[in-house]
C-alpha cells in the first residue's frame, strides 16, 4: 500500500497545517445568522413603521416606505455595528460607509417600491423590494463597512 506523498492533497495534516477555510466558513456562516437576525429585527421595523405610518397617520406610501426604510437603517447599523461586527472597526470609519450603503438601498428600496406599488398593495411591494437589496446589502456590509483582515482571510 502506498502512502501518501507530503504534496499529496490526501496527505495526513497535523494540527498547526490545518486548512483555515472552515474556520472562516464558520466565522461567515455565524456573522450571515446574527446579520440575518438583525436585519430581520430591522426589517420588522421597518414593516411596522409602514404600515403605521400608511393606515394610521395617512402618509403617502412611497414616502412612509422610504422614511421606514431611513428609521430601520440606523437601528441596523447600530445593531450590526455592535452584535454583527463587534465594533471591530471605529465609527469614523465604519459610519460614513454604511451611510453610502443605506443611500444606495434606500434608492434601491425606494425604485423597487415605487414600480412594485404600480401593480401589487403596498405590503406586497415592499416586500419585493426588501429582497432586492437583501443580498447587495449584506455583501457590502461584509466586505467594505466592517471589512476587517480577521473576518475576511
Amino acid at each position: 500500500m502506498m502512502r501518501p506523498s507530503e504534496d499529496s492533497p490526501h496527505a495526513p495534516v497535523s494540527g498547526a497545517q490545518k486548512p483555515a477555510w472552515p474556520l472562516a466558513a464558520a466565522r461567515l456562516i455565524s456573522r450571515a445568522g446574527r446579520f440575518a437576525l438583525v436585519g430581520g429585527f430591522a426589517t420588522a421595523l421597518q414593516y411596522g413603521l409602514l404600515v403605521a405610518m400608511v393606515e394610521v397617520l395617512d402618509v403617502f406610501a412611497v414616502l412612509a416606505s422610504a422614511l421606514s426604510f431611513c428609521c430601520s437603517a440606523l437601528a441596523n447599523y447600530l445593531l450590526n455595528y455592535y452584535l454583527t461586527f463587534q465594533g471591530g472597526v471605529q465609527h469614523r470609519r465604519a459610519l460614513p460607509r454604511f451611510v453610502l450603503v443605506a443611500a444606495l438601498g434606500l434608492t434601491i428600496n425606494t425604485l423597487c417600491f415605487s414600480l412594485a406599488l404600480a401593480v401589487a398593495p403596498y405590503l406586497l411591494a415592499q416586500v419585493v423590494a426588501t429582497l432586492v437589496t437583501l443580498v447587495v446589502n449584506f455583501v457590502l456590509h461584509h466586505f467594505w463597512i466592517y471589512r476587517e483582515p480577521e473576518w475576511n482571510p
